[in-house]
């Protein structure tokens, strides 16, 4: 036992050291590159070949429905403008009348200097006399109907033509809502009317009127005061560009400031040739698309005219057959910076 502890022990734990030193130095020529390329390639993975995906032109149904939502606004106060020159004479109702379209609001007393009249006398001298002017009264009437928000005027204030001296609330009720620039693209012809739902409010409903264009100013009096609940912006403040804007039929109970859905039919294509938006380069009345060939050659871009879309979907109207392979998205120009600063390296 000695001569294990002391001799054979120690010799077989040097040479288990010895044999990781070995080993430690062969891993390490052989790791350094110095001549096997082809195992360090073999080690790699294999480059990935990315082929771009393609769709055909095929059959399908396009419904181009526009949803959008917004709020319920009270419809602009009608102005009541003077009709005359003059002073105001009597005021006919108070704020607060119900009134209809025509109904007299206000007297305005018209006073017209009138030319003096020339005779002669006996002896055939011209004698000039003077006329007193002509006083008449004139009554504004109301311009719509409705209730009598402001009367602006005092008795024996003088008045010009067009100036306002007061409004009256035509008590209606519309649904706007702002359009996005997809939106107004996809309403180039919009119909007369809107499906609207008011959210916990009555059954949707037809809205009638339909009118996209610029959103009432700020100083309009177009009802759409404080926060906007869609939003949280302040009326004042409204979404510049165009909104959608809509009658609400006489009697649906709905108030000004609810939330309301918005969902304008915009038409509907069955059995029309259709592609995915993603492979179309434009989307309304012309675009391009990449039509690819049997032989394997590189796409042709190749134009087309387009029809309705519903924002996944586009119809194709012309330059392109039913089962035509394009690429299912339109390619991209490489615009990777080139680093021109860095090529040559360091050093000589």
């Amino acid at each position: 036992m000695r001569v294990l502890r002391s001799v054979v022990f120690p010799g077989l734990r040097l040479l288990v050291w010895v044999v990781i030193a070995v080993a430690l130095v062969v891993l390490a020529f052989r790791g350094s590159g110095g001549g096997d390329t082809a195992s360090s390639a073999a080690g790699s993975p294999p480059p990935v070949e990315l082929e771009s995906p393609v769709v055909p032109a095929a059959l399908g149904t396009v419904q181009n429905t526009v949803t959008v939502t917004r709020t319920v606004v009270a419809d602009a106060a009608v102005p009541v403008k003077a009709t005359a020159v003059g002073t105001v004479r009597k005021l006919l109702v108070a704020p607060g009348a119900v009134v209809a379209a025509g109904d007299g609001l206000l007297q305005i007393t018209v006073t017209t200097e009138r030319d003096p009249v020339t005779t002669t006398d006996a002896e055939g001298n011209p004698v000039v006399t003077e006329r007193p002017p002509l006083i008449t009264t004139t009554t504004v009437p109301a311009p719509a109907a409705g209730t009598v928000t402001t009367l602006d005027v005092l008795v024996d204030q003088l008045v010009a033509v067009g100036d306002v001296v007061g409004s009256i609330s035509p008590g209606t009720l519309s649904v706007t809502a702002p359009l996005t620039q997809d939106d107004q693209f996809r309403l180039l012809t919009a119909p007369a009317s809107a499906d609207v739902t008011v959210q916990g409010g009555p059954a949707p409903f037809v809205c009638s009127g339909l009118t996209l264009g610029a959103p009432p100013s700020a100083g309009s009096g177009s009802g759409s005061t404080g926060t906007d609940p869609a939003g949280g912006q302040p009326g004042g403040a409204a979404t510049i560009g165009t909104e959608a804007r809509c009658a609400v039929p006489a009697g649906t109970p709905v108030f000004p400031g609810m939330l309301a859905s918005v969902a304008v039919q915009a038409g509907t294509a069955t059995d029309v040739l259709t592609l995915p938006v993603t492979a179309v380069q434009g989307s309304v009345q012309a675009g391009n698309v990449w039509v690819v060939g049997d032989d394997g050659a590189e796409p042709v871009q190749t134009p087309v005219t387009l029809g309705l879309t519903d924002g996944l979907l586009v119809e194709v109207t012309g330059g392109l057959t039913e089962g035509q392979q394009v690429l299912e998205f339109v390619p991209v120009a490489d615009d990777t910076p080139v680093d021109g600063g860095m090529g040559g390296g360091f050093g000589g």
